[in-house]
Parts: C-alpha cells; structure tokens; sequence
C-alpha cells in the first residue's frame, strides 16, 4: 500500500489489471478452482472460452482491488466511479419509508466493497455482516477502511453480533448481507447454475422474521465505471417458516446468479461454491 497509494486511480487500475493477469498465470491452485467452477456454470462452452472467462475474472479482481488503495480519491468522485441505475435510488428510499429498516442481499459480484460505500456515503445508515480475516491486523484494516466510508461493519461471530443485526433494523438503517458463498453459518442448500449449493440463510430469515423490506442490488463495472441496480424483492406470500425462509433464499440465489451471467468475468469463480453436498 505505501509503495503504490500514490498512484493515481486510473494508474492504479491499470495495475490492477497487470496484476490479474500474472496472477492467473501463477495462481495455479486459484486458476485451476475457477476453471472448474466455470465448467459446472458454463458446461456448454468451449475450454479455450471458459480459459478467456478465468483470465477476465483475475483482470477484474485485480482492478478492483487496486482501485480500493486509492480509495480517497474516489470518495472525491465517486458519482463519476459510481452511478445509480435510473429508479435505483428511489427502490431504496421507498423501503426505508417504511419503517423497519432493509434488509440488503448482494453477492461478491463487481465491487460490493464500493456498493456497499457508495450506499454509505448517500447519506444512508448503512451496516455490513462480514467474517473476521485470519490475521487480526487485517481485519482492523477492514474496519477502518469501511468505517472512513461511514459503514459499519458487524463481525459475525463476534459476541453481541445478533443483537446488532437487530438492531439496525430497529433504527431504520440498512443491513447488508452477502449470501453467494458456503461459510460455516446457517444455510440450505438451492440451487446455483444447476447444481445445488449450500448457501446462508440469514438474509431470508430476517427479512421474514422482522417484515424488513428486503432490496437486492449490484455494483458492475460497466464502460470503465460502476453502475449500481437495486430492486425489491417481494416476500408477502411467504410465511416466517422453514418453508418460507428455503423458498425465499432460493429466489435470491437465481438472481444473483441472473447478475453474475450478466457479467460472468466479475464473480469470484476460485471460491469453491459447490464443494460440500446435501447429507455431507
């Protein structure tokens, strides 16, 4: 960070890019992971397609990354790096008329670090659930680079956590869940590009359990840009069952995978989303 936190972002993106691509080449385990993920997605493209599909993933993970070092830069200008989709903003506001609060589903799709800032950074009260890093060092780094965004971060885990997933709500603040990776949390398994995934179920639990209105939203790099889509997602025949909250993480898991077919080089295909089966 200190040899390149000068750079410029536009710079500091370009290596970013570098970096990706030397990265693919290296990263032998990590390339490997994808391209065996990209063969469960995509079975009917070629091997040189999905090889094209890796390399732009690594690119795009590497761009994002960089850019986050330059990070004041882009609080400066952010509604140049990041816009709101026509009618986004007012999805948003409209389900915090309400009341209790949103309970907000996105996945590691394009720039969820810079989703969740440019929420922050509107003006809204927004809190995100996040796992602790192996190193305690980098998760104080995590915290302090979201909180200079003015984001909260809950540890899951942490004492207390629950209670504060609450408790955001209450206060009419915006809760950010991700629920496109196995992590050892709650989860069902539905299914994700055909095949079943063992994916959490907070998200759909809260939303029904509290009557939060629930809002789904992506952050993708679109033209050199980032381009943020947000909808609600409607849960009033749904009961606060077991039925309900499977049904209801089932929805949301099709349209995360709906916004990563749309632009499938900006996923995390190294993580390993289909490793643990039902019964294991």
């Amino acid at each position: 960070l200190a040899l390149v936190g000068w750079l410029p972002a536009r710079a500091l993106s370009e290596l970013g890019d570098a970096v990706g691509r030397l990265a693919y080449l290296v990263a032998v385990t990590d390339r490997r992971r994808a391209l065996e993920s990209l063969q469960v997605a995509f079975p009917h493209l070629s091997e040189a397609e999905r090889r094209a599909l890796a390399r732009a993933c690594f690119r795009h993970l590497g761009r994002m990354t960089a850019e986050l070092v330059a990070i004041e830069e882009l609080d400066r200008d952010i509604d140049d790096w990041v816009v709101w989709a026509p009618d986004s903003r007012a999805v948003l506001d409209q389900a915090l008329k309400r009341g209790r609060g949103v309970v907000f589903v996105s996945g590691h799709v394009g720039a969820w670090e810079l989703l969740a800032r440019r929420v922050a950074l509107a003006g809204y009260r927004a809190s995100s659930i996040a796992k602790e890093a192996p190193d305690a060092r980098l998760t104080a780094l995590i915290e302090r680079f979201r909180a200079s965004g003015r984001l909260q971060t809950i540890w899951r885990g942490r004492p207390g956590a629950a209670r504060a997933m609450l408790a955001v709500l209450k206060a009419g603040g915006i809760l950010g869940l991700l629920i496109d990776q196995d992590t050892d949390v709650q989860s069902v398994f539905v299914p994700f590009f055909g095949r079943l995934a063992k994916t959490p179920l907070a998200a759909a639990e809260l939303a029904l359990r509290t009557q939060a209105p629930l809002v789904l939203g992506f952050c993708h790099r679109v033209d050199g840009r980032y381009r943020l889509t947000m909808r609600e997602v409607n849960t009033d025949a749904l009961q606060h069952d077991e039925a309900g909250v499977h049904a209801l993480t089932a929805q949301l898991t099709e349209a995360i995978e709906l916004a990563i077919r749309t632009h499938p080089e900006q996923w995390v295909w190294m993580h390993r989303r289909w490793e643990r089966r039902p019964g294991s």
